[in-house]
């Protein structure tokens, strides 16, 4: 059913729905666009509502090829909309869910799209905030880049920082979708450009792995992880790649890239990379144990929330207002409180999570559970045969004796003939 979004727009057709808002194909004076309508319980905060006034001038200048432009942002009653072009396509974690991971030349030519844009809106004073595969859209109309890659922009700039208000989410608050957090947003800090280099990083190595580097389990373990542990290596990557990849992920937001800088380095990436095959990795294993005792501090304030129609929990879904709902099957944002540094130290191994080989079965799994029965038969059957090999070598070094000797010798014992 369609409707009016203030006086110059229609919303025609859901187009898909998230934990902020629905996001609606609608049309404008100038022709069809995308209308990201909020939450009527967002739009009924009057602090939410003068931020976004506020934002208004900042977000509007936004233009490049690689970001999807806010045309609009709409206050009527309780309408509280931004309206954005339309990009005629997906988005990446559409792809990522069907492909589950890519090859390189194309991963590495969608990231260097997304920092091209991210170094437009660095320049105009703007952090995103939430860089992850679900705000990447994917122009299926437009021309192919390396690897095949269709063109990338992205897309819902200031939603996170309007949504972040100091009512909403204390001093002591985290907003952010877990697995692509820095670890100085971990730690309470203010969020500048550093941290969209961070989440970007943790995109490109999500798309040539299939999974992300510090992700899985509770949300508290993938915290904890994001400021104590190292970044496991990616076999079969170029070195300089993979040099890039932990500059960007490095903790110290002041040792990490510019956006013009990344996007700069891996187009020179680009040639070395043409044909190369997507890595034959597999996901590395939470450890279940750990992580669901992962200390409360990161816990999320209103508690884990399943994908639509049931089925196993998603990693770090939690809703970002109390009451939301995440988009179905997909990570969503999630409010929790920032560790302590003795809590944070205080679960740190020392040690990263390793890539799988892939076909190698999950421990706890039930390949695993009979791979491990098998080596313990194997092993049982193992120890009988030397067992029974070192009775019959006895025996045989007992038999061996006897034969040298005398024929008197042996008959010692027969019974004397009558």
């Amino acid at each position: 059913m369609a409707r009016k979004i203030g006086s110059r727009y229609t919303a025609n057709q859901i187009l898909g729905r998230g934990s902020a808002g629905t996001v609606w194909l609608g049309e404008g004076p100038e022709g069809p666009v995308a209308v990201k309508l909020l939450r009527e319980d967002l739009a009924s905060d009057q602090e939410l509502v003068g931020r976004f006034v506020q934002e208004r001038t900042a977000l509007l200048g936004l233009e490049h090829p690689h970001i999807v432009s806010v045309r609009d942002l709409v206050v009527d009653g309780n309408d509280l909309a931004l309206v954005m072009d339309l990009v005629r396509g997906t988005d990446l974690r559409t792809r990522l869910e069907r492909e589950r991971r890519m090859a390189p030349e194309a991963a590495v030519a969608i990231v260097a799209d997304v920092a091209e844009g991210l170094a437009a809106a660095h320049a105009a004073g703007v952090v995103h905030r939430d860089v992850k595969p679900e705000n990447v859209l994917l122009d299926m109309q437009g021309p192919l880049g390396p690897g095949g890659a269709h063109p990338a922009l992205l897309t819902d700039f200031g939603v996170a920082k309007l949504i972040d208000s100091p009512r909403r989410t204390r001093a002591t608050k985290i907003i952010g979708t877990p697995d692509y957090l820095a670890p100085e947003i971990v730690e309470g800090l203010p969020p500048r450009a550093a941290v969209d280099i961070y989440a970007l990083a943790t995109v490109l190595y999500e798309l040539l792995a299939g999974f992300t580097p510090f992700g899985g389990g509770h949300p508290g373990a993938v915290l904890r992880r994001h400021v104590t542990e190292t970044v496991v290596p990616l076999p079969g990557i170029p070195e300089e790649l993979w040099q890039l990849i932990v500059q960007c992920l490095a903790k110290a937001p002041a040792s990490r890239l510019r956006a013009s800088e990344l996007a700069a380095r891996l187009r020179e990436q680009l040639p070395t990379l043409a044909g190369m095959p997507p890595l034959d990795v597999d996901e590395p294993d939470a450890e279940p144990e750990e992580d669901a005792e992962a200390p409360g501090p990161a816990a999320a304030a209103d508690g884990p929330v399943s994908p639509a129609g049931g089925g196993p929990e998603r990693r770090g879904a939690v809703s970002l207002v109390p009451g939301a709902k995440p988009d179905s099957n997909r990570d969503t944002h999630t409010s929790m409180r920032v560790p302590a540094p003795d809590e944070l130290a205080g679960g740190a191994r020392g040690t990263a999570r390793a890539p799988r080989a892939a076909g190698a079965p999950r421990p706890g799994s039930a390949r695993h559970r009979a791979s491990a029965r098998r080596r313990r038969v194997t092993l049982g059957v193992a120890a009988v045969a030397l067992v029974a090999a070192v009775g019959a070598g006895t025996w045989a070094a007992t038999s061996g004796d006897d034969s040298e000797a005398t024929p008197d010798d042996r008959g010692s014992s027969a019974p004397a003939s009558p």
